[in-house]
């Protein structure tokens, strides 16, 4: 199966098949309104302007499983978004991107692009530190493990990178803007 066999649901209970993306740059983003990384939407809308008119779009799908930081309801989480960020790209109905109930697409994506660690710096040992105490193995699985991973599509639908919340939002910007 390819990227293009997946759809994801709405907040009203619609599928957008991934379809509807072909020939554009897509990143597909696990996101969260309570999280110490939640300002990256500032970033990544910043992104959405500067380049959803030359193809780019964001499949945003807010997920709580990860320490509980997305709690609210799918109206409350768009709210949150257009009141403190002013978001234009569409959010998807509140998933699960990891376990048993995961939307298929999230474990597509994985499929394709592993963990290959969370970079230098402080936030990557923060992130290590925290993620040793949840899952010991966590370096050799290609779960998500934390809200803002980001998985970025070609315009031919292909998996070519993935972003963990603790790359800098500059390095995500330039390889998007590599793409358009």
């Amino acid at each position: 199966m390819s990227f293009y066999d997946y759809s994801v649901p709405t907040p009203k209970g619609e599928e957008i098949s991934m379809k509807d993306y072909a020939g554009k740059v897509v990143m597909v983003v696990n996101t969260a309104t309570g999280c110490g990384f939640t300002p990256h939407y500032k970033d990544i809308e910043a992104m959405y302007e500067k380049y959803h008119d030359k193809g780019f779009e964001v499949i945003d799908v807010p997920c709580n499983q990860f320490k509980g930081q997305t709690p609210g309801t799918d109206e409350e989480i768009h709210e949150f978004c257009q009141l403190h960020y002013n978001t234009m790209f569409p959010q998807m109905k509140k998933s699960d991107v990891n376990g048993e109930n995961a939307l298929p697409l999230f474990k597509f994506l994985k499929s394709q692009k592993g963990f290959e660690g969370f970079g230098k710096g402080p936030k990557a040992l923060m992130m290590g530190t925290l993620l040793k105490s949840i899952d010991k193995d966590y370096k050799n699985n290609p779960e998500i493990k934390w809200n803002f991973t980001k998985f970025i599509v070609d315009r031919e639908g292909n998996v070519v990178a993935r972003f963990e919340p603790t790359t800098d939002m500059k390095k995500v910007d330039a390889f998007v803007g590599s793409l358009i």
